[in-house]
């Protein structure tokens, strides 16, 4: 095929089928895999198959537990009754429909499962759940293995083209394969071969129960990243085994859940773990999918070019665009938006006990909802504004068929997303403002920047509706002595980071005080780029080596309680561990009582002290930045606040690209 990916555009042969490209969409769960009625159902088979038409050659569901010792949750529902199948048909029917294939994951949590049926090899509490689950009994075992068959079964009936059996990421299988959580002295513990009995069993069982023509895919952690598991050499060995039953495809997957190395953050560079992937896939004489952090077309295809991978896995670039693998091969890969890696309505969402979505995307798990609708008036709108939420309005307006102008004061799209950028870890911020950017291009959109739009520039304009996307400004320090010049705003600090002094101060530990402190503290960014510096600053294949701070930096909050409450529920502790490596000191409960040449002086623990300090980074929050809206109110014409000018706290931007969406659908 010829385009700019050839190597991701080409189909392949994996036995029971052949692909149509090299895409997978990797299993996430949605939060909907305990759907109990049609409704539900109707919804996964709407976000499955908008995938599907997307481009995306195979989807593997969120996991289904083949049994109920087996569920993730105690309110899910293990994949085991004809009835489950027949409400899955209308799944596998829509991706179909739109040429794709579809595989119904299995995954057995074990110790992992949040309910009191747990069971595992061994009764050995995970460190990420507080009960320990009951250890299994050869019964269990072979009950168990035949709950995966009948659930390859049901799968069948359903529609769907094969399983995906989860043996990564310290589920079950993975209990079953480590010394760590299996110290079985019975056929099913001990040696390696004896451990590794259990996933040989379940795939060679469904394939001799299905027969050739039904897909398996197995997931195997290509890297443990926790003690007392497998070599390297063992995890090969297991490989060869499943292939060796049955499996027709091996799906990396990276680490433990209770592993200690951030494995899919923004922190981790794209395509980190390609090298042990690369190296498992020239060691297996079956197709292997590559995964975790691969979030452009362009890292797949050298992924696939160099050799390293057959497939490509991907997840969360799947919920940011369904349209991923299409555009791709129509050549523009520009207006692909881009994964950020942020986990904030994704992973976060899931473990909030909510449906899945997308920051960047928030249509992803609500089509029906964000169904876009002609326009039976097309007016002239003017966005203010090209921060995401305005170009997400924008966007949204113009595809409904309604002529957008965009007016932007800065020299560049993008409003906060390029400051956050600026962060170790969030280069991706800026590539999706710049991918919206480019569907505004694309779909005719001007885009004025450098440009104060003020009423009497709108009013020349003859603009119908005016959209007031101006977001925030930092807002002022009140202590005295606050105008002293060695403070200055977060904005500041992070644009001018070269020029801040070596002890630095930060007030306010917010999101926005945890990223100031990481920008400032690092030495160097490259472990967010790099994947070697990654595997050495994270002890990937050896012991972690630790960061020198580039500055002495003291985080502040007047709130009493522990740091970080307000990060990602996912990501948090990967910043906040960060923030003890470089030595960050953190104090809470602290009173603000002045600024003068000795330096900051506080109020801390009862005591008064000073803070001898080069730079004080103001983080105390933000004002939005609406004074337009209020001078706009002489033209009586309909005007929108949307996103910080609306509504400032945190930098929200899943709330505001939400807004902004939600407007575009509607005006």
């Amino acid at each position: 095929m010829k385009g700019p990916f050839t190597a991701l555009a080409a189909p392949l042969d994996v036995g029971p089928m052949v692909l149509r490209n090299r895409i997978v969409m990797g299993s996430m769960h949605t939060g909907l895999e305990s759907a109990r009625d049609d409704a539900a159902h109707d919804r996964l088979a709407r976000f499955y198959a908008e995938r599907a038409k997307g481009g995306a050659a195979l989807i593997v569901t969120g996991g289904f537990g083949p049994n109920a010792a087996g569920r993730l949750a105690a309110e899910d529902l293990p994949f085991a009754t004809i009835e489950q199948a027949r409400q899955h048909a209308r799944i596998t029917r829509a991706v179909h429909d739109e040429g794709g294939a579809i595989a119904l994951q299995l995954v057995h949590a074990g110790r992992y499962g949040y309910h009191e049926d747990s069971v595992a090899p061994s009764p050995i509490r995970s460190p990420i759940n507080r009960a320990a689950p009951r250890e299994m009994t050869e019964a269990d075992i072979a009950d168990t293995i035949e709950d995966f068959v009948r659930g390859a079964r049901l799968a069948k009936e359903a529609g769907y083209d094969g399983v995906e059996i989860m043996g990564s990421e310290g589920y079950l299988i993975s209990q079953f394969l480590a010394p760590r959580t299996n110290k079985r002295t019975d056929a099913w513990g001990g040696p390696l071969e004896a451990r590794a009995r259990f996933p040989r069993a379940i795939v060679s069982a469904v394939r001799a129960a299905l027969g050739p023509g039904f897909l398996i895919v197995y997931r195997h952690s290509v890297l443990d990243l926790v003690e007392d598991a497998l070599s390297w050499d063992e995890t090969v060995w297991v490989a060869r085994e499943v292939a060796n039953a049955g499996a027709n495809i091996i799906n990396t997957g990276i680490g433990w859940h209770e592993a200690k190395i951030p494995t899919i953050a923004g922190v981790v560079p794209h395509g980190a773990f390609v090298g042990a992937i690369g190296k498992l896939k020239r060691a297996v004489s079956i197709p292997v999918a590559a995964s975790n952090r691969i979030n452009s077309p362009d890292v797949a295809e050298r992924i696939l070019a160099a050799g390293d991978a057959d497939l490509i896995s991907m997840a969360r670039p799947l919920l940011a665009d369904a349209a991923f693998a299409r555009k791709a091969f129509a050549g523009e890969q520009a207006e692909i938006n881009v994964c950020i890696a942020c986990n904030q309505a994704c992973l976060d969402h899931y473990f909030e006990n909510k449906v899945i979505s997308c920051l960047v995307n928030p249509r992803a798990g609500y089509e029906a909802e964000y169904e876009p609708a002609p326009v039976a008036r097309a007016k002239r709108i003017a966005v203010v504004g090209a921060g995401m939420a305005g170009m997400a309005a924008a966007i949204e307006a113009a595809r409904r068929g309604h002529h957008v102008e965009v007016f932007e004061r800065a020299p560049q799209a993008g409003g906060q997303m390029n400051l956050a950028a600026r962060v170790p870890g969030k280069a991706d911020y800026a590539a999706a403002a710049q991918a919206y950017l480019a569907q505004l291009r694309r779909l005719g959109v001007p885009v004025h920047l450098s440009t104060h739009a003020d009423p009497a520039l709108l009013a020349r304009g003859g603009f119908d509706e005016v959209v007031v996307a101006t977001g925030v400004r930092p807002r002022l320090l009140d202590i005295p002595g606050c105008d002293d010049e060695r403070v200055i705003s977060y904005e500041a600090a992070l644009t001018g980071a070269s020029s801040v002094g070596p002890r630095v101060a930060i007030i306010g530990a917010g999101g926005i005080g945890h990223d100031v402190a990481l920008t400032l503290a690092s030495q160097d960014h490259a472990a967010a780029t790099d994947a070697a510096a990654f595997a050495r600053r994270w002890g990937v294949a050896g012991p972690a080596q630790m960061p020198s701070p580039a500055r002495q930096v003291t985080l502040m909050k007047r709130q009493s309680g522990p740091f970080g409450r307000t990060l990602g529920k996912t990501t948090g502790w990967i910043l906040r561990q960060e923030l003890r490596d470089l030595r960050v000191a953190q104090l809470a409960g602290v009173t603000y009582l002045k600024i003068d040449a000795s330096g900051l002086h506080i109020e801390h623990d009862g005591a008064r002290r000073i803070i001898e300090v080069d730079t004080i980074v103001s983080c105390a929050g933000q004002e939005p930045e609406n004074e337009l809206a209020v001078e706009l109110a002489a033209l009586a014409k309909p005007v929108y606040l949307i996103g910080g000018a609306r509504h400032a706290a945190e930098l929200d931007a899943k709330r505001a690209v939400d807004e902004g969406v939600r407007l575009g659908l509607r005006i």
